[in-house]
């Protein structure tokens, strides 16, 4: 499969870039960037489109790795054109925008994914796979890091903007659904300005109530994952997240040639991106109130 890389940050350059270039089912037949330097030093020896139409006409599916009003505008465009398409997260910025893509996804009958990479690492399988035979009542999930402190993602205006609800939240969010089901209710949400703490309280369709915590401004180094799950069957806990973003980006890119294959969407489709974009958008509500 012929894949169209669009952007050329830290995310293009850590995870989707080194990931599609040594996929041996994958050739990244093209990037586009707004700045060509950028998309050089992100893909070296791969083609630069200076115009994104053509590389989207140029590959079989894109991949994403802009902010999330920008992915909205360009996947639009990709699957209008009749291209599959590997969106990072969120997947727009607004619920309203994130269910329109879905549909175009629909209508166009292409194949999607959320690069929901966390979901993709052999420790979080082994963690979902443990809990499927657990009866769980409530997840606690944290994660701390300073990234909106310094470092590359510290310059990135929309992630200093969403903080960690837009950027980790997908990743923590879709862990906890992954265990309780879709969440019906948002029941609070707060956010400390400073640090950038949200402090999350969920029920979910399985009647299981979720706990989390996110902050991109706590000082911690390295970054701290924890997911417990318990209740009447136990305690199953992950806090362990080593395997590299392009390694999980690998295995993400194994499972969505097969959905590409077999035209079965996977379980972290854009109707997934959805889902999170509702939660995240009432969360949003709640605190600016």
């Amino acid at each position: 499969m012929r894949i169209g890389l669009i952007g050329a940050g830290p995310w293009a350059r850590q995870a989707a870039a080194p990931a599609i270039g040594a996929h041996p089912d994958v050739e990244l037949a093209g990037i586009w960037a707004r700045r060509p330097d950028a998309a050089a030093e992100t893909a070296p020896g791969t083609r630069i489109f200076d115009d994104v139409d053509a590389l989207i006409d140029a590959v079989d599916a894109v991949a994403f790795a802009v902010p999330p009003d920008i992915q909205f505008d360009l996947a639009m465009r990709a699957v209008a054109a009749g291209r599959h398409v590997l969106l990072d997260k969120p997947i727009a910025a607004s619920a309203r925008d994130a269910e329109t893509l879905a549909s175009a996804i629909d209508m166009a009958g292409v194949s999607s994914m959320v690069t929901l990479t966390r979901r993709f690492a052999p420790e979080t399988r082994d963690f979902l796979t443990a809990v499927a035979g657990t009866d769980v009542a409530t997840v606690t999930a944290t994660w701390l890091s300073g990234a909106l402190l310094g470092g590359v993602y510290a310059g990135s205006t929309w992630r200093q903007e969403g903080g960690a609800l837009m950027d980790v939240g997908p990743h923590v969010l879709d862990l906890a659904m992954a265990v309780l089901g879709p969440v019906t209710s948002v029941d609070s949400a707060r956010r400390d300005e400073e640090s950038d703490t949200w402090s999350l309280a969920l029920t979910h369709a399985q009647r299981g109530t979720s706990l989390v915590t996110m902050s991109m401004r706590t000082p911690v180094r390295p970054s701290v994952l924890r997911v417990s799950a318990s209740g009447s069957g136990g305690l199953v806990e992950l806090s362990d997240r080593t395997t590299p973003p392009d390694h999980c980006y690998a295995v993400l890119l194994d499972e969505f040639l097969n959905s590409v294959r077999t035209g079965v969407p996977h379980e972290c489709s854009a109707h997934r991106g959805v889902e999170l974009q509702r939660v995240i958008e009432q969360c949003r509500t709640l605190v600016s109130r």
